[in-house]
């Protein structure tokens, strides 16, 4: 049973990696606003029936619950997709999986800055490795585009994921003690939804969506459903499984991933500095996991 559910998230991880292909593939021909709305109106539709199946019921949160409800629709959905659209109009989808990489690492010291945690030896030395492997895959190998104006848009975009995804995990551990994963996913979805509406209306591409080809209508679909709805459920089941510290290791796989498949798929390459800088960036990412002290009710 254990290896089946390593076979799911070895699955999942890949589903994940994909998520940049679609993205990039939707760049030039959806704005990031439309294909972030489009996403998750897709997602949410999913996970509600899966919330259904999987929880049974859905349950309608407490009042008081519906501001943070709100904050995570407003960083994880929001406005991490609109930076990550963003983003993958400018980089290459191999080089913005990398950066995103640094997403544990961020969850980390928020937790330490903003919860109390404090970081352990092996965890400081995790944290030099993967700043040090995030510097060269940010600069691509040249660190003198910090000063020149290399650092563009699509770095600054990529590096806004890393930054909301970290404010929403770290909100979201709140939500847990109330709703089920699956659940506060599906909420924070509904209202990311509900918040990037108004963004997409205001946008000229999704009122043209009409015209979007059948390779645009295949990404948004596999982002919504497959990159969505059925990844977090299957990480979410793993986690009930193993645990989520066991499970969170396999997120290093998504890089991996994402390089493979947009070298496949769309005949992207990645420098040898930024690859060795990836894989500094995700050493540093286990040692900082793996140097985390034992905590009671963690899984």
């Amino acid at each position: 049973m254990r290896y089946l559910t390593y076979v799911s998230l070895v699955f999942t991880m890949l589903l994940w990696g994909g998520t940049f292909i679609a993205g990039r593939a939707l760049a030039g021909n959806v704005s990031p606003a439309a294909a972030a709305f489009f996403r998750f109106a897709i997602a949410t539709a999913a996970l509600a029936v899966l919330v259904r199946l999987i929880d049974g019921r859905i349950i309608i949160p407490p009042r008081k619950l519906w501001f943070r409800l709100l904050f995570l629709g407003a960083t994880g959905i929001f406005s991490y997709n609109v930076c990550f659209f963003t983003g993958l109009q400018h980089l290459e989808a191999g080089r913005a999986s990398l950066i995103i990489a640094l997403n544990p690492l961020a969850i980390v010291l928020g937790a330490t800055l903003f919860l109390g945690e404090s970081l352990s030896f092996k965890q400081v030395c995790g944290v030099a490795v993967s700043l040090t492997g995030a510097f060269l895959v940010i600069t691509n190998g040249h660190p003198s585009m910090l000063f020149s104006g290399g650092f563009g848009v699509g770095e600054l975009a990529i590096f806004g994921c890393v930054v909301s995804w970290a404010a929403y995990s770290i909100i979201g551990r709140t939500v847990l003690t109330v709703l089920s994963p699956l659940s506060a996913v599906f909420y924070s979805s509904l209202c990311g939804t509900l918040l990037l509406a108004p963004y997409a209306l205001a946008d000229s591409s999704m009122l043209n969506a009409s015209s979007y080809s059948r390779l645009d209508w295949i990404s948004l679909g596999f982002l919504g459903l497959f990159g969505t709805a059925v990844g977090f459920s299957l990480y979410y089941r793993a986690i009930q499984a193993i645990g989520a510290s066991r499970a969170s290791v396999f997120i290093n796989l998504v890089p991996f991933f994402a390089i493979i498949l947009s070298w496949l798929l769309l005949g992207e390459s990645i420098g040898l500095t930024a690859l060795s800088g990836g894989l500094l960036l995700l050493t540093g990412v286990t040692l900082t996991n793996r140097g985390a002290p034992a905590q009671a009710g963690r899984r």
